[in-house]
């Protein structure tokens, strides 16, 4: 079965002809291996934090590339590079902030596909980039795994909010993710990511994810998680006992952290709870979640990123306080 091409803002998009792939593999929409060139000069990044995984002949192998700038009076994004699964949108710019959408044009991540995204916030940019769906980990054809690289840079006095739907492993998928992040000494960052393992009623395939941040040139942050098998003691009562939801929230900047200490919240083991804490780095944040169901997830990382700009609100209020503390971050 093909990979499908869905239509985008309401326009046809013809699906390519498809090539018959060998006996026993999933032909894939467009044929074999996707490979396009960078849209600027030279040879592509590579990532710091990994050795670059082979190419599986059926996987897909693709660079999408986002740059914000600031002109002197606003944001504009002079550079969208659409690639494989990655389909680029401009969304309506909130203020002075650049609002990209990342929509997914085929199924992705399968296994042996190698994805990396390339987000760029120029000197004094503004620019949330955020996702329409949950990204889906998918076996495929082959037990390869897939690896999804995230690349962020933010320029001096700049902001980026990445702010992606959450990323769903199924059963009998690998993935490997990674997020390599560089910060200048004056930029902003807010940064959140949620993780469900396995759908309704499936055991997770094996995911890990690797977060290394670096501001002013010197790490700040470097995190390395493992969930599903053969990972050892996962679902265990020390790491995520009976939740199957998990997810963080990292604030960087120049003003979060200065007069905060730890911080526990949700009070109901059931429901899952959240541990907000500063690093070593006094003007950095990053609040840490578990939760049986990705609305309670989102409902921790909602509440914690409301208590560092405000007092405790009551649960109704929660979203609206958090959405007025990511506008207090540009």
């Amino acid at each position: 079965m093909a990979r499908r091409i869905h239509p985008v803002n309401g326009a046809a998009a013809q699906a390519p002809a498809t090539i018959q792939a060998p006996t026993g593999e999933l032909p894939r929409a467009g044929g074999g291996t996707t490979n396009r060139g960078s849209a600027e000069p030279g040879p592509p990044k590579a990532s710091p934090t990994a050795e670059p995984a082979p190419a599986h002949p059926c996987g897909v192998d693709a660079t999408a590339r986002i740059r914000a700038t600031h002109n002197g009076r606003t944001t504009t994004v002079p550079l969208l590079h659409n690639d494989g699964p990655f389909h680029l949108r401009r969304l309506r710019a909130r203020g002075e902030q650049a609002r990209v959408c990342v929509l997914g044009a085929m199924s992705a991540p399968l296994g042996g596909d190698r994805l990396t995204l390339d987000i760029t916030a120029g000197t004094r940019a503004r620019l949330e980039v955020t996702t329409a769906a949950a990204t889906i980990a998918l076996r495929g054809s082959t037990t390869a795994p897939a690896t999804y690289d995230v690349r962020i840079g933010v320029g001096e006095h700049a902001s980026l909010h990445w702010l992606p739907e959450p990323l769903i492993s199924t059963r009998g998928s690998t993935l490997h993710q990674t997020f390599d992040v560089d910060l200048a000494a004056t930029s902003r960052l807010l940064m959140r990511e949620e993780q469900l393992l396995g759908r309704s009623g499936e055991p997770p395939g094996h995911l890990t994810t690797r977060l290394t941040v670096r501001r002013d040139g010197r790490p700040l942050l470097d995190q390395h998680t493992s969930y599903g098998d053969p990972a050892p003691a996962w679902d265990g009562p020390a790491v995520l006992g009976s939740h199957r939801a998990t997810g963080q929230l990292l604030l960087v900047g120049p003003e979060p952290g200065a007069h905060q200490g730890p911080r526990v919240i949700g009070d109901e083991p059931a429901k899952g709870h959240a541990v907000l804490t500063p690093l070593a780095d006094t003007q950095a944040l990053v609040a840490t979640a578990v939760a049986p169901t990705p609305a309670l997830l989102r409902h921790l990382l909602d509440t914690a990123l409301a208590y560092v700009y405000e007092t405790p609100v009551p649960e109704d209020a929660v979203a609206a306080r958090a959405g007025a503390a990511r506008s207090a971050l540009l």
